[in-house]
Order: structure tokens, then sequence, then C-alpha cells
């Protein structure tokens, strides 16, 4: 199965002990076969250096964290799935309910559901 990486720009990747790299920087990441052990795992390729840095971070984990998406992403699709569930969840309800919840409670699920449709549409 082929699988598309996408690298984000800016974003900055552990390598650990203290050395952080960007990601759209880095050119090869590559295990260190010998006298490889603790801070010495991983030769990491960066753009414009002759010389690798040498990370004590394993290679799949540092390609891990270069292709992953930062939490902010991953939390407004969420976010957004939710509100898309909410929506189809709010056009269900009747308009006997909806008045009552807007006459007898403060919940206007009319209003709420115009704002959430705005917020999909953008």
């Amino acid at each position: 199965m082929l699988q598309y990486m996408k690298i984000l720009s800016s974003e900055l990747v552990h390598l650990g002990f203290g050395k952080y790299v960007r990601s759209d920087q880095v050119t090869a990441v590559i295990p260190i076969e010998e006298e490889r052990g603790p801070g010495r795992r991983t030769f990491v390729h960066i753009q414009g250096q002759s010389d690798p840095i040498i990370a004590s971070r394993a290679e799949d984990t540092i390609v891990r964290d270069l292709v992953q998406e930062p939490r902010e992403v991953t939390q407004a699709r969420q976010q957004q799935e939710i509100l898309q569930d909410l929506l189809v969840n709010l056009g269900n309800v009747n308009s006997t309910v909806r008045r009552i919840s807007r006459d007898e409670g403060t919940l206007d699920l009319d209003l709420l559901e115009r704002r959430i449709k705005q917020v999909l549409e953008n």
C-alpha cells in the first residue's frame, strides 16, 4: 500500500537530549548500525549541512513526528466532526420540542443550528 507523507514546515522535531530541528529541513533519517546505543540511535541529515546530527531517538519515532499532524489540526478536525453530528441530530428535533426549549428554557435550537451551519460553511 502506497502512503503519502506530508512534511509540515516550521514544525520542530525533537531528536532527544535537547536537540530540535525544523521538520522541513530534514533530508534523511538513517538508523545507526555500528556503535548504536543510548544517545546514538539515528543519523539525521539536515539540508545545507554536510555532517548528520546524531539523535538519541529511534528513526521510526523521528519519522512519525516528522509526518504527524499538529495537535491543533487533529482537534479542529474532531471538533468539526462533532459539529456535523450535532447538526444532523438537531435536524431530527421537532418544532414542538424546539419551541419548548426556547420558551421554557433558554436554549434556542434554531439559532444553534444556524450558527453551526455558518461555522461549517467557512
